[in-house]
């Protein structure tokens, strides 16, 4: 009967890859996996599931290895010292496979760790740019935002750097709310004209968060020296109201080293006190989904190749953006949301050990799907 159903040994390897790679849910390669044997092996020899990864998130082509952690670090390897060939291939279709679908789940959150740095300061630290991490303007009845220093030309950006929470993270949109000087004759507000938005790493072995105290003319050069922006947006325009303003990416991005650098494009307001141009933000959010503890990259070329790293044993907490409508039910999204992740890895590792899933019925995997997106 899996002779007589096997259209791989019928249309040959491209052909059946090509077909194969139709599927864009990671649900339905693991499935692919459980129809035979034959199947299995196709799937995990050609590296489909890293495939998908890769069509989902082009930035996956820099994974130069994979590494599954269970209380070691080090590759799979037999009693001789020799990498195992098959196991290896088995373990990297079961990461990528877990990758893949943890792109396809998302839970809101905001993915800033810290601030790092901006490209000028008007009135250090009273005006820093780590004022900008408040979701209000005002903190102990004192104002609390970044302002860069005035400028004549009103063409000249700025730049703010932050840190994400984790090294992996998938960003959807971030969120600027520029400041209303409520001090200030007429209530100006300092926007800039527009945004645009960068995503990098580190070099390799450069410990920048050992610089971290250092004065922002010392932190600019490091930035300028040691991070490699490997993702950049389109610029979009910024109104000039106190309020605010979400700037949805044309696509997610996958930032590899958990660096986010915001371009402010120009300036609109100047400031009646001394005639110059400013840019003022309150409040800075990126909403995405950080995917640590599960995961986590190490760079370690200048080129951007980097090693994957998968935590079988990680816990999932995530602190969801929740609305209003959903404050209430969060407890049982969260469990249901940590359930079914341990669920699905389940299902990866049967396929794998051959028992397989049952391929007809689509009730629990539809109930995951739903938990997961």
């Amino acid at each position: 009967m899996e002779d007589f159903c096997d259209f791989i040994q019928w249309l040959g390897a491209d052909m059946s890859i090509k077909i194969l790679m139709c599927l864009d849910n990671p649900t339905d390669l693991v499935r692919a996996t459980a129809v035979s044997s034959s199947w299995r092996q196709f799937v995990i020899m050609n590296g489909l599931s890293k495939q998908l990864c890769i069509r989902m998130f082009p930035q996956v082509s820099s994974v130069a290895d994979v590494i599954e952690v269970n209380d070691s670090v080090e590759p799979l390897q037999d009693r001789h010292g020799i990498c195992m060939e098959w196991s290896c291939l088995e373990r990297e279709h079961r990461v990528y496979a877990l990758l893949a679908r943890s792109f396809t789940s998302f839970m809101r959150k905001d993915c800033i760790s810290e601030a790092i740095v901006a490209s000028s300061t008007d009135n250090y630290p009273q005006e820093s740019i780590h004022h900008t991490l408040e979701p209000g303007d005002r903190v102990d009845q004192q104002a609390s935002y970044w302002s860069s220093e005035g400028q004549v030309d009103p063409t000249i950006s700025e730049t703010l750097v932050y840190k994400l929470t984790a090294n992996l993270c998938m960003i959807t949109e971030i969120h600027i709310h520029p400041f209303q000087a409520y001090f200030q004759f007429g209530f100006p507000i300092y926007s800039a004209k527009a945004v645009r938005f960068r995503l990098g790493h580190l070099r390799p072995a450069y410990e920048f968060e050992n610089n971290i105290k250092e004065e922002p003319s010392t932190l600019l050069r490091s930035i300028s020296e040691n991070v490699l922006w490997t993702y950049t947006s389109p610029s979009f325009s910024m109104t000039q109201e106190s309020q605010l303003q979400k700037f949805n990416l044309p696509q997610p991005a996958l930032c590899i080293g958990g660096y986010l650098q915001i371009e402010l494009l120009g300036r609109v307001q100047k400031q009646e006190l001394d005639e110059k141009y400013y840019i003022c933000v309150s409040h800075v959010q990126v909403v995405g989904r950080p995917l640590s503890p599960a995961f986590d990259v190490n760079i370690i070329d200048p080129s951007g190749k980097c090693t994957l790293k998968y935590y079988p044993d990680a816990e999932c907490c995530y602190s969801p953006i929740k609305s209003e409508c959903e404050a209430s039910n969060s407890p049982s999204r969260f469990r249901s949301f940590t359930a079914s992740i341990r669920g699905w890895e389940q299902m990866i590792f049967n396929t794998l050990l051959g028992g397989g899933v049952v391929v007809g019925n689509e009730d629990s995997d539809d109930e995951i799907a739903g938990n997961l997106v």
